[in-house]
């Protein structure tokens, strides 16, 4: 076959308009290609917030924190005498409170939880419900914010079992609203506006219902060990003159599936009704109690993959 250059002309043509056509193909795809990411690819991704408190408790008080999704925590809480009893009494060791209870995480939102105090011979029965939870990336949400409600049963022997007594006069009712911000890596502080109602006081001088505020905090030390401070403040005129606010510091040490949390308070009772309204140890006078809490996970259901909030 002869290649005149008319031919060759022609030929060229057709193979560079190929090349034109063929760039212009690839191109479209990338740009499809991008444009179909862009629609079911990679959104921002939301970054929740996690380990604001190492436990349920900061001390006395609830933390925001629940128990894992299918996990149960058996807790020791434990409290000793007054240290200003002196050498007598081994500055309180010799006298003791506790508190054995178990706490359920019925999901990623709700906690359950039961236990028995030998202060007062009490029952209590709670719930704790994650509303909020703090987050950056997708969804901002500057603080985290739990619900928690609980009902207490004091089984403690009349003392004046000659009159007409109820049962309901046993019961107390606490609920709090928990909303904490972990500002960074160290630091967590937490408000807790409470209210606690019991069903019968010893004096008029006392109201029914209390309300109070609970401040706490934790500041992180190392990986494994951090400062943990709380303060439940009563609003006035509502307890009768022997009360005080309860005021607990402390440190949290954590070792593989346990967590040991030692402290200092004024508080005996180590359910809200107690050391909210019932805390009768003046830090001023050394009625500080040394206690501790003891925390043990065990797992019971394999949680599945955590929804989306």
């Amino acid at each position: 076959m002869n290649c005149t250059p008319k031919t060759l002309r022609k030929g060229m043509l057709i193979a560079f308009l190929f090349f034109i056509f063929n760039q212009a193909t690839t191109a479209q795809s990338d740009t499809s290609e991008v444009d179909l990411l862009s629609l079911l690819g990679e959104e921002e991704e939301i970054n929740y917030s996690s380990a604001a408190f190492k436990s349920t408790r900061v001390i006395n008080g609830h933390s925001i924190e629940n128990v894992a999704s299918g996990v149960l925590d058996f807790r020791i809480s434990h409290r000793f005498g007054f240290i200003n009893t002196g050498f007598y009494e081994a500055f309180g060791l010799d006298g003791a409170t506790i508190r054995l209870g178990l706490e359920y995480g019925v999901n990623d939102r709700l906690m359950i939880g039961a236990g028995r105090s030998s202060f007062n011979k009490a029952y209590d029965a709670f719930f704790k419900y994650k509303i909020l939870r703090q987050s950056t990336g997708k969804k901002n949400m500057p603080i985290s914010l739990s619900w928690f409600s609980s009902i207490v049963c004091n089984t403690i022997k009349w003392q004046f079992p000659e009159r007409e007594n109820y049962f309901s006069s046993r019961l107390f009712y606490t609920h709090q609203l928990l909303i904490a911000r972990k500002f960074n890596d160290k630091l967590t502080l937490q408000l807790s506006p409470t209210a606690v109602h019991r069903n019968l006081v010893r004096t008029k001088a006392e109201a029914n219902t209390v309300m109070a505020l609970g401040g706490l905090g934790r500041y992180k030390l190392t990986q494994r060990l951090s400062l943990n401070a709380e303060y439940f403040y009563v609003l006035p005129n509502q307890l009768a003159d022997q009360f005080r606010n309860s005021l607990s510091l402390g440190v949290d040490i954590e070792t593989g599936g346990h967590v040991f949390q030692l402290h200092l308070t004024n508080s005996t009772s180590m359910v809200e009704p107690g050391f909210v309204t019932e805390s009768v140890g003046d830090w001023m006078n050394g009625d500080i109690h040394f206690g501790f809490n003891i925390s043990r996970v065990f797992t019971v259901v394999r949680k599945k993959e955590a929804k989306d909030w």
